[in-house]
This record gives C-alpha cells, structure tokens and sequence, in this order.
C-alpha cells in the first residue's frame, strides 16, 4: 500500500469523485434491483450477479422477486421452490447459502437486514464484495464493494501493476478505496465504478475516448491500459468423462433420480450418470452395468444420442448420452422417479441436464 499513497496524494480525488458520479447520474442502467434500494432486494440482485452477466439475470430477477417479495416470504419457503425459482442460473451454492442466511436474519435479526460490517459479514454466502455492496447500496455506509470490474477500473486509474488474481491485491484495493471513496454517495460512487468497469472500462478495448474519468487515468496518459489489469491464468479445467442414460419404460416414462443432499449440486435431480473410469472404453457397457449394482434393474441401452459439456470452476462435466429401455419394473421413491415429458417441469434439474431433456425427451414428444 506504501509506493500507491504517493501515487493518491498527486492524485485528484474530489475531481474523480465528482466526475465520476456525475457521469453515473445521467448514464446508468435502468436495472430492476435499482428500483428502491431494499436492502433484501439489493442482497438478491448481488448474489445472481455473481458469475453471470447483467442481461441474463435480468429475467431471474423478476421471476425470482414475483415469487419472494420479500426477505420473509423467501426465508418460509420450502428448498425446492427456491431451487426451481434459480433453475437455469447455475452455481447453486449460491441459492442455498442465500436462503440459509435469510432464514438466519428472519430468526436473529427480526427480518432485518444488518447493517453493521461485522453482523451482516457472518451471514453465510455473504463475502467482503456482497458485504460492501449491500452496506454502501441499501444503507449509504462508506464500505469498499471490490469485484474485477472495480480493480479493473481502478489498475488502469492509479496504474496498479499487482496480480488481481491474488487476495493480497483485492486487499490493496479495499483499501485504496476506502482512501477515495465519496462518503457522502458512496452508493453512487460504488455503483459508478462497477458501471465504468461493465459498459466503458471493459477488458479487452477500453473505450477511453468516452470514458468519464478519463482525465485521471494513468494508465491512458501512459499508453497502457490494454495491458492492465495484471491477472495470471487459471489452470484449466479437469476434464470429467460421464455416460449418461435417458432410459424408457414400456410405458414411456423416464427415469431420473435425485443426487445426495450435500456437494455438487445438491439434491437436484438429474438422469443417471456415472463417471467414466479408466480402461473402460464401452460406455454403453458401463451405464448397463451402473443401472443393474444401483438401480437393480436391467437396461438395454441403446443409441448415442449427444455430447454435452459443462463446465464448473474446476471441472468441466464431459458427457455422452445414450438411450435405453428399462425392461422391467421399477419402485418409485422420494430419490428416483418416472417421469412422463410433460413431469419433468415440476422437478429442479442441473443446467446440463435440463439440457439433455430440452434435446432428447421434450424434442421427442413433440415429434
């Protein structure tokens, strides 16, 4: 933090500031979380921003605030309403821990959101970004909301050279930030800087000749804001083969099952699958033999119908998917179903596995 104080005693924080705000008050977005500042309502929006762009979450978030308008409705609701109500946005954890933490200021906190750092920092799901965003947002406090779009901005503006991708450097800017921030608006001007880093500021072509702040950025007067910020790649996902059944019964029903309720996608539902192991290249094979020691049933799997990929922050989900008939009958229980087309609606599934029924059973029984 020592070589960047320097760096903002030269540099012109009120006029920053100034333009900054300025500029946000006539050009931000019209987004339905910035329709009152509800702290319920901001802490929503903040969570599904999470990974996923503002255009997606758009028609989420209506659905998802139709449902439970409030923190009260969403804390009594049952977990698979919740995880219908997210289906298709991915990254699940982010529900559950959404839900577990309203559930805990219904009970603890009367229904009110916190509006103290530490409080409402112990919520589960809730880290220093969420923390800072809901608090500055909802609440007016001058709180850092940092996410790579801030440190985006802000590596260009004070030309700050460190690894974005290490938690030291997230750090130095809560803290450059807690320097320059205006505590008079710091919703605005949080907001401001998350609004540069989406519609101006933007990874790979900055548009710097319309950019606000352009004036006080380093990295423009020096010429180098396509090499800012700093980031060191990830490691690349490992690749996870998977077979996958969309299995038949004489009656046209289909069988899915329900996955353990703790870990990867929790207790969403999904067709049976099991991982590829190594040396065993008869996929069909292994998913006959994955059917008859879990499901004590026989399939006689049939065609290779798709391959989808999908892909976690570590893994990518590598799966070949094939049909089959089930021959024989099959007890239904509160983990494995039948499931007519027309059923598959009323049960919460993955992204890919929603996937795989939209091309291989809803496609089917249109024909």
């Amino acid at each position: 933090m020592k070589q960047y104080l320097q760096v903002l005693e030269e540099f012109n924080i009120k006029g920053f500031q100034q333009d900054l705000i300025s500029w946000f008050e006539r050009e931000q977005r019209d987004l339905p979380w910035r329709i009152n500042k509800d702290p319920y309502r901001v802490w929503v929006s903040e969570i599904m921003l999470q990974q996923t762009r503002v255009e997606a979450v758009k028609p989420y978030y209506k659905n998802f605030m139709d449902k439970f308008p409030t923190l009260v409705s969403l804390a009594e609701a049952h977990e698979d309403e919740v995880l219908k109500a997210w289906e298709g946005l991915g990254y699940y954890s982010r529900v559950r821990n959404l839900h577990a933490a309203v559930k805990e200021v219904q009970e603890s906190y009367g229904g009110k959101v916190p509006d103290t750092p530490d409080e409402i920092g112990k919520l589960k799901g809730i880290g220093p970004y969420t923390k800072g965003a809901i608090l500055s947002i909802a609440y007016g406090k001058p709180e850092p909301a940092v996410d790579g779009n801030v440190m985006r901005v802000l590596s260009r503006i004070l030309s700050v050279w460190d690894d974005i991708a290490k938690v030291k450097t997230r750090k130095l800017f809560e803290a450059i930030v807690r320097e320059i921030i205006f505590e008079e608006n710091p919703s605005y001007f949080n907001q401001g800087l998350m609004e540069l880093g989406a519609l101006i500021c933007i990874p790979k072509s900055p548009a710097c000749l319309l950019c606000p702040v352009r004036n006080h950025c380093r990295a423009f007067h020096e010429g180098v804001q396509k090499e800012l910020p700093v980031k060191s790649k990830a490691k690349a996902p490992t690749m996870v083969p998977i077979v996958t059944g969309v299995l038949r019964t004489k009656t046209g029903k289909y069988l899915v099952n329900r996955r353990p309720n703790s870990g990867l996608l929790a207790n969403m539902w999904e067709f049976p699958n099991v991982e590829i192991k190594e040396g065993m290249s008869n996929q069909k094979q292994q998913l006959a033999y994955y059917m008859k020691e879990n499901f004590q049933v026989n399939v006689l799997v049939q065609d290779y119908l798709t391959n989808i990929q999908h892909t976690f922050s570590h893994r990518t989900w590598d799966i070949f998917v094939f049909s089959g008939i089930i021959s024989e009958d099959i007890k239904e229980n509160e983990e494995v179903k039948l499931l007519k087309p027309e059923e598959f609606e009323q049960y919460t599934f993955s992204r890919s596995h929603k996937k795989i029924y939209e091309e291989c059973v809803q496609k089917a029984s249109l024909l």
